[in-house]
């Protein structure tokens, strides 16, 4: 009866984890919260689900791969580079929000001072997945303060580790250890060196030996066996077992089967934190929430703003200029699911009073779900940033090719032209393009070539050919429309950004324009076509056909109706259709490899003809 109850109930959790997930992501809230509110129904709602406690005590291995897997991440090299910002910044940035927040709850709610420095300490940690879910939803994860913010959230997961050590020492009845004093100092110490000397020397060739068996289910049970069996060891020793996965996944960080151990452990990592999340959810006590629904009102918004002020003030303290520290600040203001960790312990070493954890575990999920309207707040205290701007020098300047924009697409245009003796005149409107090229020998001139006096100056007069090289279409289009009204008698040369630009460009009658990834294109699948098994010359035959048959369409196109075509692209989807019928492209494709083997013409004259 009772394995059927369990049974059941499991169910029950795998449906709401279903449904709340897809649900919660989709509202822009994130997983977490979705795997709270499931909880949340399942257990102190519709009571369906009881014994969240025991729940919570499994799905707390999540926590212990999650921790392996960011272990897996920290390769030496990379912990270097961020040195300073992750044990500089981070330490600062804990080190001042839990003091604020703990010197917060001694004083307004009359926590003792062991429950206030555990309370604050953990209200001073992030959610690393809404944080890095937001940067990434604003591409931003490469920027100054995206690696800012990430270099924050990687001290707080590693300061997960001491927090957690430190609850048993603040513990008020706390039991006596296996070990105590001087042995147990020594037995804590010789596991973490035989950790770390199974992983320098032991962990590599084990792998080794059962990936060249090709059992996949072993790799496995020896992935699950490593972070389990390094995370016992650790709590043998007195220590957690959240820092003893954490110290496997460091010492495999280099190892060759990183990659394959990560994609192991992933999914179990997923389920049983995601189970972890529905088990606080169902362990939440509703009565003390609306019980002190008041208090839960303002402890969010102080929480958040003391978390706020003091990462601003950190980052401004390492140096981050004022919106990188701004920025910084509101993607970290709400509490992070591994205070939920923090607390629960806490309270099971008696620190905390019996309604303080779920109270605070409160106050953590209503941080995170008020998330996604605290972070667009950033805008309003930003200031624009400053244009990065250059002096107009065009000393020197005019030549026989004018060349505007030294994107990628131009750089490789104007070696060509260099190359073949030509003199050109470069002008670009970034100002930080123009100080790279510099260094790299090359003279352009910094101005905006949408503006016909800085076209004079740069000697359009003197040039023979103007080369269009800009990377936004509009300003192309705005450059060409410029240069037909003011200089008609200039030769230009443009690149056309896809082939509803090009008839946009034939028919404002520039000289020669060429789509951006046309002859790109054309050679990769020409050297794929010889990578599957033609011989060269064939596939060089396809590839002029092809060529030369897009030609004749574009040719076409123009022609007709093509102003008309563009309005019914412009408003639907463009879907891509074959050059030939793919049947009668087999019979010509045979016909061509044929003639290219027998014809003794160039391979230009012996491509069969289009259909």
């Amino acid at each position: 009866m009772e394995e059927a109850t369990i049974y059941s109930e499991v169910l029950l959790l795998l449906a709401g984890a279903v449904f709340a997930a897809p649900l919660f992501k989709r509202l822009g809230l994130g997983t977490i919260l979705g795997y709270l509110a499931a909880g949340i129904v399942i257990g102190p709602v519709a009571r369906l689900v009881t014994g969240g406690d025991e729940f919570l005590h499994v799905s707390e291995l999540g926590i212990v791969f999650l921790l392996f897997i960011i272990g897996l991440e920290l390769k030496p090299s990379r912990l270097w580079a961020l040195r300073h910002q992750i044990f500089g910044l981070g330490l600062t940035q804990v080190l001042a929000s839990g003091l604020a927040l703990a010197v917060l709850g001694h004083m307004l709610a009359g926590l003792s001072w062991p429950a206030a420095i555990v309370a604050g300490s953990g209200l001073a940690l992030s959610s690393t997945a809404f944080a890095m879910q937001t940067l990434e939803q604003q591409g931003a994860t490469n920027t100054l303060h995206g690696q800012r913010t990430f270099a924050i959230l990687l001290f707080q997961d590693l300061a997960i580790v001491p927090l957690l050590a430190l609850i048993p020492l603040l513990a008020p009845d706390a039991e006596t250890e296996r070990f105590s004093g001087p042995m147990q100092f020594g037995i804590a110490v010789t596991a973490v060196a035989a950790l770390l000397f199974a992983g320098r020397y032991l962990l590599n060739p084990l792998f080794r030996i059962i990936a060249n068996t090709g059992a996949k289910e072993a790799m496995i049970a020896a992935a699950l066996l490593v972070v389990l069996g390094a995370a016992t060891l650790m709590q043998f020793a007195g220590l957690s077992m959240a820092m003893g996965a954490f110290i496997a996944g460091v010492m495999l960080a280099e190892s060759s089967y990183r990659h394959e151990l990560e994609a192991d452990i992933e999914p179990f990592r997923g389920v049983l934190l995601g189970l972890f999340f529905m088990a606080v959810g169902l362990s939440l006590d509703l009565s003390v929430v609306l019980k002190n629904w008041l208090t839960i009102l303002l402890a969010v918004p102080v929480l958040m703003a003391v978390k706020v002020a003091t990462t601003y003030l950190g980052c401004r303290l390492f140096g981050a200029a004022r919106n990188d520290a701004v920025l910084t600040a509101f993607l970290l203001p709400q509490g992070g699911e591994f205070a939920f960790v923090l607390f629960t312990t806490a309270a099971a070493a008696s620190i905390f009073s019996g309604e303080t954890a779920p109270l605070l575990i409160a106050i953590v999920t209503c941080s995170m779900a008020l998330m996604p309207l605290v972070t667009p707040l950033s805008t309003f205290l930003t200031s624009p940033e400053p244009e990065d701007k250059m002096e107009e020098d065009f000393d020197g300047a005019g030549a026989g090719v004018l060349m505007i924009g030294f994107s990628r697409f131009g750089q490789i245009a104007s070696q060509i032209l260099l190359t073949g003796g030509s003199e050109v005149t470069v002008i670009e409107n970034s100002a930080e393009r123009v100080r790279s090229a510099s260094k790299f020998g090359f003279r352009i001139y910094f101005g905006d070539g949408t503006r016909k006096d800085v076209l004079e100056a740069a000697g359009i007069r003197k040039a023979r050919l103007v080369a269009v090289c800009t990377n936004r279409r509009e300003t192309t289009d705005r450059i060409v429309d410029l240069i037909q009204s003011e200089f008609p008698e200039v030769r230009l040369f443009v690149r056309s950004y896809d082939r509803i630009h090009t008839l946009e460009l034939r028919a404002k009658g520039v000289e020669y324009e060429i789509r951006e990834t046309l002859e790109s294109g054309l050679v990769f699948g020409r050297e794929t076509l010889e990578a599957l098994g033609t011989d060269e010359e064939t596939a060089q035959a396809i590839l002029e056909d092809v060529r030369r048959r897009d030609e004749e369409r574009l040719e076409l196109q123009a022609l007709g109706d093509w102003e008309g075509s563009l309005n019914r692209w412009h408003t639907k989807p463009v879907t891509p259709e074959p050059l030939v019928k793919p049947a009668r492209e087999a019979k010509r494709l045979d016909k061509a490899a044929e003639e290219a083997k027998t014809a003794e013409g160039s391979v230009g004259d012996s491509a069969p003809a289009s259909m």
